[in-house]
């Protein structure tokens, strides 16, 4: 049995995935609603790469759920077909920070991107907080783009 994602290179970090039988409407076409486990799949890989084996949020202190996640499809998908996923760091803001993936076709035809965004969490209370130092330094090493906002915003 062959695993479904996997790593494929980490400069670009790349996910290969391949798309499921079990994924797919009786027509053939994925459900709209598979394309964010495609997403989570290859942000909690690009994260525990991020993170050097462990979770991204536990290794700095923090809780990293989802704050949003935003799509744009511009192609189908069939069973057997195969997608490269590149993800790389976008914007850093004082408590969030987003994840860009590109989804593509092995002969480079773009099939849909994605914006995934966390956001630092306490782990006691579970309430909002700065992205830690330490956590910030790995986002800025990796190519975050910081982004100044206002006090209290995300």
């Amino acid at each position: 049995m062959n695993a479904t994602e996997m790593v494929l290179t980490t400069a670009p970090f790349v996910v290969r995935r391949e798309v499921r039988w079990g994924d797919c409407d009786p027509a053939g076409v994925v459900y709209t609603g598979r394309f964010p486990d495609y997403v989570l799949g290859a942000v909690a890989l690009y994260t525990g790469h991020l993170g050097e084996g462990c979770r991204l949020g536990d290794a700095h202190g923090v809780g990293t759920p989802c704050r949003a996640m935003s799509f744009d499809f511009v192609g189908t998908l069939w069973p057997g077909d195969l997608i490269f996923i590149e993800c790389r760091l976008g914007a850093l803001r004082t408590r969030s920070f987003d994840i860009e993936l590109e989804a593509r076709r092995p002969d480079g035809s773009a099939v849909f991107s994605a914006v995934f965004s966390p956001i630092c969490v306490r782990q006691d209370e579970r309430i909002g907080t700065p992205v830690p130092a330490s956590l910030r330094a790995v986002l800025l090493a990796h190519g975050a783009c910081e982004i100044h906002t206002h006090e209290g915003a995300a």
